[in-house]
This record gives structure tokens, C-alpha cells and sequence, in this order.
């Protein structure tokens, strides 16, 4: 044992010494608001992990919109059929693969601090971004409802006195051109302002070969904007008035027909990236907009702050598309029947807080607050071959809640929280009324002890739950709408967060286990093309998370993250009816009449391992500037994308990278570099359609290009 032990402590000694060598640069602290309240990210009790700076940037220059942040942060994965619209989001293997306009999703999207509820909400285009902070778990005290998975969330950068403005043109291939500029200050001794516009194009480039047509369809024009008004005339009071718009028009999901063969997820020959077969769809358009305005009112009353947060949103928009990804004389492949589909939005949101926290104490923080949420939302959909339709959904649900913390002593803290919520949704379409609700109680208890100054342990016990769901697209088809009762998860989370070795090095890392009860289901497609919604007896996922950043020198920075997620479906008697094409290979247990049981199955979408990395390097070149390279990877591992298991609707071992080198001065008031996005050219399965053939669609292809920026 001496002689084991002695290495050991050699070894140990000599990398410790090595990481502790004196140098001028460290890892920046991290300040999160995962509480509604500015804390070190050291302090959060609960799996909070962050994206910003280059890691963030960097992913946008080829194009990307919101969907580009899959696999970025470690369990969260993130994928739509529906284009650069209504995109949907999985932590911990929790999400939902119901691809209608109306579909409810166990992750909350917030930006800043306003919950966007419609899956069109949720697609805003990010730029100007301060921060990014994924909240890995049940958020059931502070956020509430239809937050079982966790939270997505966005912070804009805000006005200050002091003048600054920054500037990005990015041109790439395919006639890609993004720009993002901002410029803010002062207007008056108590009046900030600042302003943010994004323009991101592409040209068509994929080919319709069924009508001869070049560049048909895959391109796409987004122009959005965004300011903010910051008034202070005391220092007691300050008001935030902030105001966003959105112009999308492009193209929808592009669909695939039969680019797998019978018994295989591998692409075959009848997929060519550059090339499609419609001859419905009018090439697959898509065009929406959307508006929004939110006021933050701060008063300052010593002893507590009150806090109010007003918001509205409004977005319209449609997307039509050749559902069958083909056409029936030259398919590719087989296929019975053509059908094309529309579908179109109209959804109004409007959300009140009302919030009031101490002004922080030595051993006690608390902050109670109300909630209040109103929605409506009109789908249109047209399938041709019989009246469209359209179905409305209203949403009213309101809230009290409250946290504290209370230090129990120089190392130990208890975080509680609770929140009551009552939920009402109300269902209209010709022939159809339905009304459901719930309200229920959700929070969470956590303790953390303190190790040092520099590292934390904690462990956390949370409860949630996502509010009943009414799915009505089904009208459109001569069917009857589905309702999907309340589903509770239970999660049981330990964690350690530290920063070591001078502050270069960073870990942040988690274990859990949940379990959701009546959990919620959607099974799509079949022959009908219907979403049905289910409930299962219960779901259970277990796994773990890590982040880390290593400031390896003054040149040499790393970033690695990892997450495993084992989910599964435990209900001996949920049956669905697989493969509406009947081309595909179930390998579930037949329960007869053309359904499969599903019990013992990983939940849909949900990769069982995510990976990322990114490596940054710079040499010094004169007094002022320096030269730069950076790298960013990401891995997602075996995924089943449908409820049962097929052995065309799997992926597994995808992975795209990207890459920038370049000039800059060191205070980036000058850069200018090369890139390139899916450098490899990867061509990777995002999602299939369940229908009448073996459709499936990809990614976006590498785009390199060049890019100048500034910043003063």
C-alpha cells in the first residue's frame, strides 16, 4: 500500500504545482440569475451551466438560428420540423415531439426574465446576447408550470451611460450574409438607451428536380430588432422598457422522401443534399413575424426591493410544405399518395409579475411574488384535400410564490421554495368544445455546504409539474382532439461546483434521478397522420453532467462538457400504432391490431450522451494585437426519434465542428477572421415523418466564409 500510495501522492503533488503556477490571467466569475437574483454561479444550488462569448457567437456565423445551440451545452438538445420556427427543446432527455403550432413542451424558453409560451415565441432570433443559462432540472418554485425538464434562458445585453457599439458582418458560401450591430449610452443624466439589429440571409441552393427548377427552395431572409430604454431618476427607482420585432421569410423544413431503406438509418442513395422531388408545397415557404414589448419596474424600498415585469407578445405566420417529400411518378421511391400541408399561427400572449425580495441580508434572503398569464392562439390548418381548418386555444393561469435562504452557520445554507399555480385552457373548433385545468403545488429544498471559498457541494430535492394539454390538430382530419391529464416529476439531484487552481480551472457537475408520473406523450404520424396525446403510468431518466473550463495558460484555453441521460417508459400497457408507412422495422413487442407496446423504451429525442468541446489558442503579435484560432465540437449519441423503436428512426455517433481563424486586436476593437461551420460536411438525420413513406430530414450543410468585426 506504501509503496502505491507513494506515487500516487508524487503525481498529485507535481500536477497541483503545475496548475498552481503564477500567471496574470484567470477564468472570469460567473453571475447567474437562475434565482431572479444576481449570484456566483458557485453559490446557484442547483445544475445551472452557461454559454457565452466566442463559445456563443461563433455558432450563428454560418446562418444558424436557435436550433445551433443543440449539444452546446451538455443535455440539451434541441431540433424542429418546422423549419427556423417553433423549435423543440429536451434537457435531461424531458421534451416533446409534438410538431403542432399548439404543442406544450416541458422546457421553458425566458427571455429576459419574460416566459415566451408558443412554440413560435420561443424561435426569436438570438443576438446581442449577454448571457445564456440552461437550468438542468425541475423549476418548479420560482418559474412554475411546464417546467418539469428545465429552463432555457436568455439575457440581452442592456443599456449603460458610457457609449459603446459593436458591429459583425459575416459572409459565407451559399450566399450566406449575416450582420449584427448594437450601439447604446447615454441620452441623458438619467436615460440610457440601446438599439440591436440582426440581418441573416441565405440564397436558395437546393434544386426542385421534379420541376427543373434551380435553387428553388433552402434559403432564407430574417431581419430582426430590438432596443431598450433605461430610465433612472433616483437611485431608488429605475424602469425598463424594452421592445423586439421579427420579419421571417424563407423556407420551411425541407422533406425527404424514403432516404432510408427498409432495416437501415443510414442515408441512401435516394438522399441528395442539393437536391429535392416536389411536386406539392410550392417549395416548402415559410414566413412569420412577430412583436413584442416588456417593462421592468424596480423600486427600492431599503429594506426590500419591489419588482414588477409586464410583457405582450403577438406573432402570425404560416408554413407550407410537400409532406411526403416527393411525387408519385419518380418518388424517390414509393409513395401511395401525395399530400401537401399548411399550417398557420396566431398567438397573443400577455404576463404580469409582481415580485418583492429583501435587500439581502447576512443569513437570510427571501423573495415572495404573484404571477399572472394570458394566451390565445388561433391554428389554421389546410391539408388541401378537404377545408381547412382552424382550431383556438386559450391559456389563463396565475401563481404565488415564494423562496428563501437561510445560512445555517459559516458553511451550510438551505434553499426552500415553494409555488401554488392554478391552470385553465379552453379548446374551440367547429364541432368541439374542451375545457381542462389543474392547480397544483410544486417547489424545491436544497442545502449546500461550502468546502472553501472556491468550491461548493449541494444536493436538491425538486417537484414540478407541466399543465393538462389539449391537442386539436387531429379536427383538421376528421378526427377528435386528444387531452393529456397533468404529468408531476420528482428529481433528486447532488452536485459540486468549484474553481481550483487560481481560479483557471472550473468544474461544475451533477448526478440525478427523476421520476414523472401520468407522464405526457405525443404519438405522431401513423397512417392517418394524426397527434395523438397519452399519458403514461410513469417515466424515469437518471444520469449526469459536467462542465469544465481550463485556462491551460495565458494562450491555451479549454472547454469540455459531457451529459448521460437513461430514460425510459415504465407502463406494461401503453401500446401506439408504429410506422404509418408500414415500409419501416419496429422491434418492439406486438400488442395486435398495428400497435407495439412501448414500455421499457427511452423517451423520444432523447440522446443518451451529449458531448462538446472547444479549444481556444492565441499568439501575441505586436503590443496590441494577437492571432487566433478556436475550434467548437459537438457529439449526440444513440437516439430514438419516435415513441417505439425502429431500426430506420434511430441516430447515433452524429457530430458537426466548426472552426475560426484570424487578427484582432486584444481589446476587440478590431477583428477580422476565417470560418467554417459543419466543417466535415456531416450529413446527419435530424428527425423523420411518420407517414406514408420513409421521410426524413438533415442539417445544413458546411459553409465557410469570412467575418469582420468591431467594438468600441
Amino acid at each position: 500500500m506504501k509503496r502505491l500510495h507513494a506515487p500516487r501522492m508524487t503525481l498529485a503533488a507535481t500536477v497541483a504545482a503545475s496548475l498552481a503556477t503564477p500567471a496574470l490571467a484567470q477564468l472570469e466569475e460567473i453571475i447567474v440569475t437562475a434565482q431572479k437574483r444576481e449570484q456566483s454561479l458557485l453559490d446557484v444550488p442547483l445544475s445551472v451551466a452557461t454559454l457565452s462569448g466566442e463559445r456563443f457567437s461563433s455558432i450563428f456565423e454560418g446562418g444558424a438560428d436557435i436550433r445551433g445551440l443543440s449539444a452546446r451545452v451538455p443535455g440539451l438538445y434541441v431540433e424542429s420540423s418546422n423549419g427556423r420556427v417553433a423549435p423543440r427543446f429536451y434537457i435531461r432527455g424531458l421534451g416533446n415531439i409534438d410538431f403542432d403550432l399548439a404543442a406544450s413542451q416541458p422546457v421553458s424558453v425566458i427571455m429576459d426574465e419574460v416566459v415566451k409560451e408558443n412554440v413560435v415565441l420561443k424561435s426569436f432570433p438570438l443576438f446581442d446576447i449577454d448571457r445564456v443559462e440552461v437550468l438542468r432540472g425541475p423549476q418548479g418554485s420560482l418559474f412554475g408550470r411546464n417546467t418539469t425538464a428545465g429552463i432555457v434562458k436568455f439575457d440581452s445585453r442592456k443599456p449603460g451611460h458610457e457609449p459603446e457599439g459593436r458591429a459583425k458582418v459575416d459572409i459565407g458560401t451559399l450566399g450566406t450574409v449575416n450582420f449584427e450591430g448594437a450601439m447604446g449610452g447615454g441620452l441623458t443624466d438619467t436615460l440610457a438607451g440601446r438599439v440591436a439589429v440582426l440581418y441573416q440571409s441565405r440564397e436558395d441552393w437546393i434544386d426542385n428536380g421534379y420541376t427543373g427548377e434551380d435553387d428553388a427552395l433552402g434559403g432564407f431572409r430574417e431581419k430582426a430588432a430590438k432596443g431598450f430604454l433605461l430610465w433612472e431618476p433616483n437611485e431608488r427607482f429605475s424602469a425598463l422598457l424594452g421592445a423586439h420585432y421579427r420579419d421571417l421569410d424563407g423556407t420551411a423544413a425541407v422533406f425527404r422522401a424514403n432516404i432510408f431503406s427498409p432495416g437501415s438509418n443510414d442515408l441512401n442513395d435516394n438522399y441528395d443534399r442539393d437536391t429535392v422531388f416536389f411536386d406539392e408545397g410550392d417549395n416548402n415557404p415559410q414566413e412569420y413575424d412577430n412583436a413584442g414589448l416588456n417593462l421592468k419596474l424596480d423600486y427600492d424600498f431599503d429594506a426590500f426591493t419591489l419588482t414588477s415585469i409586464t410583457a405582450w407578445e403577438d406573432a402570425e405566420g404560416r408554413s407550407l410544405g410537400d409532406i411526403d417529400g416527393g411525387n408519385l411518378e419518380s418518388g424517390p421511391g414509393f409513395i401511395p399518395f401525395p399530400s401537401q400541408t399548411q399550417d398557420a399561427a396566431d398567438t397573443s400572449q400577455l404576463s404580469q409579475e409582481f415580485r418583492l425580495a429583501n435587500a439581502g441580508g447576512e443569513r437570510f434572503n427571501w423573495q415572495v411574488g404573484v404571477f399572472y398569464f394570458d394566451s390565445e392562439l388561433d391554428v389554421e390548418t389546410n391539408p388541401f384535400f378537404m377545408a381547412a381548418t382552424t382550431v383556438t386555444h386559450e391559456n389563463t393561469t396565475w401563481a404565488v410564490f415564494g423562496q428563501g435562504d437561510l445560512a445555517l452557520g459559516e458553511a451550510w445554507t438551505l434553499t426552500a421554495g415553494i409555488r401554488y399555480t392554478d391552470d385553465e385552457k379552453d379548446f374551440s373548433a367547429p364541432g368541439y368544445t374542451v375545457d381542462v385545468g389543474d392547480d397544483q403545488v410544486s417547489g424545491d429544498l436544497a442545502l449546500s455546504f461550502a468546502a472553501s471559498d472556491n468550491s461548493t457541494f449541494w444536493a436538491k430535492v425538486g417537484t414540478g409539474f407541466r399543465a393538462p394539454t389539449i391537442q386539436g390538430r387531429d379536427v383538421a382530419f376528421g378526427a377528435a382532439p386528444s387531452v393529456a391529464d397533468s404529468e408531476t416529476i420528482t428529481s433528486f439531484e447532488v452536485g459540486y461546483k468549484a474553481e481550483l487552481a487560481n481560479n483557471r480551472l472550473r468544474l461544475n457537475t451533477a448526478l440525478f434521478y427523476y421520476e414523472v408520473e401520468d407522464m405526457q406523450f405525443t404519438a405522431v404520424g401513423g397512417a392517418g397522420n394524426l397527434i395523438q396525446l397519452v399519458n403514461a403510468d410513469q417515466g424515469t431518466g437518471q444520469g449526469a453532467e459536467l462542465d469544465v473550463e481550463w485556462m491551460v495558460t495565458d494562450n491555451l484555453q479549454l472547454t469540455f462538457g459531457a451529459a448521460y441521460a437513461d430514460t425510459e417508459i415504465e407502463d406494461s400497457g401503453l401500446r401506439v400504432a408504429p410506422c404509418g408507412s408500414r415500409a419501416c422495422t419496429p422491434t418492439d413487442p406486438s400488442a395486435g391490431g398495428g400497435f407495439v407496446f412501448v414500455d421499457g423504451n427511452p423517451f423520444p429525442n432523447a440522446p443518451e450522451t451529449t458531448f462538446n468541446f472547444t479549444v481556444s489558442y492565441t499568439v501575441p503579435v505586436g503590443r496590441e494585437g494577437e492571432l487566433f484560432a478556436f475550434t467548437d465540437w459537438s457529439y449526440q449519441g444513440d437516439t430514438q426519434i419516435f415513441l417505439y423503436d425502429a431500426k430506420e428512426f434511430r441516430t447515433d455517433g452524429q457530430y458537426e465542428g466548426g472552426v475560426r481563424l484570424g487578427w484582432r486586436m486584444r481589446d476587440h476593437s478590431y477583428e477580422i477572421a476565417l470560418f467554417g461551420r459543419n466543417i466535415t460536411d456531416e450529413e446527419n438525420v435530424q428527425g423523420a415523418i411518420d407517414f406514408n413513406n420513409l421521410t426524413g430530414f438533415t442539417n445544413e450543410p458546411r459553409v465557410w466564409g469570412v467575418s469582420l468585426a468591431t467594438e468600441f
